[in-house]
């Protein structure tokens, strides 16, 4: 099975110029970077993807053993990146996608120029003194709700990890995108994301990264960013004056910018 049909590759925008890859994070697909692509794509050749249980990628590649661990999902992004002969590309993931790029750029750091991280969580757990946002008990709570009925916890979170409660509207688009993921994938997923620990790896990125972070994140809160930022040596925190977990849905303009600024090539 080629990578393209299994995870529904796209590739959009203006041909020979520097390369985007965009990769969606939980409960999402590659249709949340719509207003992403609608101001970059005039300045970049932009791919875009489905992980495997999400959006249009080929049901037929679902392996719920490989995907319980985040390395099935970055060893998916290493095969792209091969199979297209993609170099120096600039990947930009969003929440736990940003987690995924870090462990492919640590296999095959020879494919990426950069790193962009948007609102990155490494554990979403507090842990000592590490403050993630969540307790133990909060993710167990979060995990049997969805197990019990997918389409409920959709409908009660995404106005939560949207944020921005004056603005319906963003919460339906993350909504629609949740509802959009089929149910037994999405409980493997959320697993995988919710679980997982990163914190390790951080310092292994060997490849200059922007993390974008929001000043009022439930989901991933500025003591994650920071963390972030203090653990991977060539790194660069930008906060945005935004709301939310989703700022590439809900301040598309900055997010776009930021991305546009840190990806662009260095002028000789």
């Amino acid at each position: 099975m080629g990578v393209e049909a299994r995870n529904n590759i796209q590739v959009v925008g203006a041909a020979g110029a520097p390369v985007l890859l965009l990769c969606h994070g939980f409960g999402c697909d590659q249709n949340i970077w719509r207003p992403i692509v609608d101001r970059l794509s005039s300045r970049f050749q932009i791919v875009l993807m489905d992980h495997v249980g999400a959006g249009a990628s080929d049901p037929a590649a679902w392996d719920a053993g490989k995907y319980s661990q985040l390395s099935g999902y970055a060893s998916d992004v290493v095969e792209i990146l091969r199979e297209l002969d993609l170099r120096d590309v600039v990947f930009v993931g969003h929440s736990v996608a940003a987690m995924i790029g870090a462990l492919a750029a640590i296999v095959a750091p020879e494919r990426f120029d950069k790193l962009i991280m948007v609102t990155p969580s490494p554990r979403y757990v507090d842990d000592g003194d590490y403050r993630g946002g969540f307790s133990e008990a909060d993710i167990d709570e979060l995990l049997e709700s969805l197990d019990a009925n997918y389409l409920g916890w959709s409908h009660a979170m995404a106005p939560v990890i949207m944020g921005n409660p004056e603005r319906p509207d963003l919460h339906a688009v993350l909504d629609a995108a949740f509802c959009r993921t089929d149910p037994a994938c999405a409980r493997v997923f959320a697993r995988t994301t919710f679980l997982s620990d990163n914190r390790s790896d951080l310092a292994k990125v060997g490849v200059a990264t922007l993390i974008i972070e929001c000043a009022d994140d439930v989901i991933a809160p500025r003591t994650v960013g920071a963390y972030v930022h203090e653990q991977i040596p060539d790194s660069r925190l930008v906060t945005l004056d935004a709301q939310g977990h989703c700022p590439h849905v809900s301040d598309p303009d900055a997010t776009a910018t930021a991305i546009a600024a840190f990806a662009a090539p260095a002028r000789p």
